[in-house]
């Protein structure tokens, strides 16, 4: 018979289908997906990826996600034209060249979004399981604190990636040193746009292509934030459920954790242990075209935004100067955390073994002790976080990004004659 009630002491906690439930699950994955459900919905990929939605819900995500893919193709399309077949000046090229390179890796980024759709779904879906299950206060309290780490991470990112792309598409267009420098007619658009088809200079033409772009921009840094955001939870979530299982570990020698008594506990340990490494490989199989994107658009858009940053020095140019910096920091403090988080991701999977061994294990029955050996062996062999099966996130990736963005500054300084 399954028990009806729980130990008076945790009344947070009770029996469904003889299985401990939390019963403040519901609150639990709203704080956790909260800010990535925030960021999804007005791209239209939420219903992609919640098995919950209803046929409305898909029907305004059909809606939305032509509006933006449109919105993004009404800058790719002409600005590459310009770039390649109008634009004679090298110098007014390069410029060009970042913001739009931007905005194509946003596009294909997106493209990813929806096409893995169900892979996103699947990991979300566990993630509530273990939200759902998780019976002990100590490991929920272990849960919500990876989760707030993952929450600040995904702040810190929109914060920088708005504040500094909101600028270059507003306050940089009017009052760099470049436009206040001379009394200019001509009113200035972030992108190139089809002067063939659309006097863009003249109302509400120009209001209109104006707005079209800052709306193409927001699309273009939701997506960006919701790539970033969507390995940030994944990762901290796993790397919650690694230190449950550490926690367990440590228990199994003080034979504290019986699992109510109906299971043996270095069994619940191994099982679990084989559901994170299985979500592991749903999360890299999920994020490794996203990741891919990212690390050529970093190495690319950083060695961009530091060239930038030299010009408009000499140029003496405060705001634009200003509004560049804000975006080699955002660019670079998110390839940094894509390739921390891989490096924390094969880190904390390696304690496991690392823990088995630390653990009194010689009080164990032997049994139980030459079990554990199977625990050592797999975590020999971490799950990594990779960027289309090519390149392995790390710190060491880092600072390969970096000295390659590094590199091909120099050959842009050399090609530019700057």
């Amino acid at each position: 018979m399954c028990p009806g009630t729980v130990s008076m002491h945790d009344r947070s906690y009770t029996r469904v289908n003889c299985q401990l439930k939390n019963v403040h699950y519901e609150n639990d994955i709203h704080y956790t997906l909260q800010l990535c459900k925030w960021l999804l919905k007005p791209i239209g990929v939420w219903p992609l990826v919640n098995n919950r939605a209803s046929k409305l819900e898909q029907l305004v995500s059909i809606v939305l996600m032509t509006t933006c893919f449109s919105s993004l193709l009404f800058i790719v399309l002409p600005s590459f034209h310009h770039i390649f077949f109008v634009e004679k000046n090298t110098h007014i090229k390069v410029k060009l060249l970042g913001p739009v390179g931007f905005c194509f890796s946003s596009t294909i980024k997106y493209c990813c979004l929806g096409l893995k759709g169900p892979f996103f779904e699947r990991c979300i879906q566990h993630v509530r399981k273990d939200w759902k299950t998780v019976h002990d206060p100590n490991y929920r309290t272990i849960m919500l604190k990876y989760a707030t780490v993952s929450r600040k991470l995904i702040t810190v990112c929109a914060a920088f990636l708005y504040s500094g792309g909101m600028s270059y598409h507003t306050v940089v267009q009017f009052l760099s040193k470049d436009r206040r420098g001379k009394n200019y007619t001509y009113r200035p658009l972030a992108y190139p746009s089809p002067d063939s088809i659309l006097d863009t200079q003249s109302s509400p033409t120009y209001e209109i292509v104006f707005f079209l772009h800052c709306f193409a921009a927001m699309i273009m840094y939701s997506v960006t934030t919701v790539a970033y955001s969507l390995a940030a939870i994944f990762v901290t979530h796993i790397c919650g459920q690694i230190q449950i299982q550490i926690a367990r570990l440590h228990d199994l020698v003080k034979s504290k954790e019986r699992e109510g008594g109906e299971r043996d506990p270095l069994s619940v340990i191994v099982h679990d242990h084989v559901e994170i490494l299985r979500f592991s490989k749903n999360a890299e199989e999920a994020l490794r075209e996203i990741c891919l994107a990212e690390i050529v658009e970093s190495t690319i858009i950083m060695c961009l935004l530091e060239y930038y940053c030299m010009v408009e020095w000499r140029n003496n140019d405060a705001i634009a100067i200003m509004t560049y910096f804000t975006l080699l920091i955002s660019f670079t403090f998110n390839i940094f955390i894509f390739c921390y988080i891989g490096e924390l991701l094969s880190e904390q999977c390696r304690q496991i073994g690392i823990n088995s061994y630390k653990i009194e294990w010689y009080n164990l029955p032997a049994k139980n002790a030459y079990d554990l050996i199977l625990l050592i062996s797999i975590s020999q062999y971490p799950p990594r976080l990779t960027a289309g099966k090519i390149i392995d996130l790390s710190l060491n990736t880092f600072s390969s990004v970096a000295k390659t963005s590094l590199i091909y500054l120099n050959l842009l300084r050399t090609v530019t004659d700057w």
